[in-house]
């Protein structure tokens, strides 16, 4: 006996906008982020997102591209963040903003179930803990790769609350996605902020990687369609 399998449709608004991108022709960033604004008509404030696909093989350790980008103008996202310290670091946490600060309370709180924060940062005395709760938190666990292992904790605080600071990390496509700001930014909020973001995945493009590194970038507001830029002239724009 056939199944009767539907065919996943986009909505008549979305195939609506999809009609105004010509997907086989990739833009320059400007004339891109002018076409996503355009098709950003959802009913509250869409953030602009960027989809870079990069000529990486995930698979292997080596390749693993993931890091953080520093956006001048931030993203627009205000995120809770909960830092694992003592003593003069706590108070540094504190008083740098954060959300939620404690040691081995916070532990047992989070093994307990709390999830009430976006990002979580823990000093180096502190490292050895996060074993105990690294299940728990998944793809939010501390590491220094990514520093959210650090003693400038006041620092990353700050910058993880003024959004300035995004995380980011290739998937099993080779796929990285990054919030560039909300649509409302000025474009050229929104350029600096991918500009920045595009200098950090080249820097840390794996030295085993060959070939094309940039291979499609595409920018799209949360409920709006993909928009193709040209790799060559966003690399060229942004210096890198």
């Amino acid at each position: 006996m056939r199944k009767n399998i539907k065919k996943l449709r986009h909505s008549p608004r979305f195939d609506a906008l999809l009609k105004q991108v010509d997907q086989e022709t990739p833009l320059e960033v400007t004339a891109a982020l002018d076409l996503v604004k355009k098709t950003a008509n959802a009913k509250f404030v869409e953030t602009v997102d960027v989809a870079v696909r990069l000529g990486i093989d995930p698979k292997k350790g080596d390749q693993n591209v993931r890091g953080l980008a520093t956006l001048p103008n931030g993203t627009g996202k205000v995120k809770k963040v909960a830092v694992l310290a003592k003593g003069d670091f706590a108070k540094e946490a504190e008083d740098a903003g954060a959300d939620v600060v404690g040691a081995d309370e916070l532990i047992a709180k989070i093994q307990g179930g709390f999830k009430d924060f976006d990002v979580i940062l823990a000093t180096e005395e502190m490292a050895p803990q996060i074993g105990k709760i690294g299940k728990m938190l998944g793809p939010k666990t501390p590491n220094k790769r990514n520093g959210t292992v650090t003693n400038a904790i006041g620092q990353a605080v700050k910058e993880i609350k003024a959004a300035t600071r995004v995380e980011y990390r290739a998937d099993k496509a080779g796929v990285v996605h990054l919030p560039l700001g909300k649509v409302n930014f000025s474009n050229d909020q929104l350029i600096e902020n991918f500009n920045e973001a595009l200098k950090a995945l080249v820097k840390a493009k794996p030295s085993s990687a060959k070939g094309k590194y940039l291979i499609s970038i595409t920018l799209s507001s949360t409920m709006g369609p993909g928009v193709p830029v040209d790799p060559a002239l966003a690399q060229k724009a942004a210096g890198v």
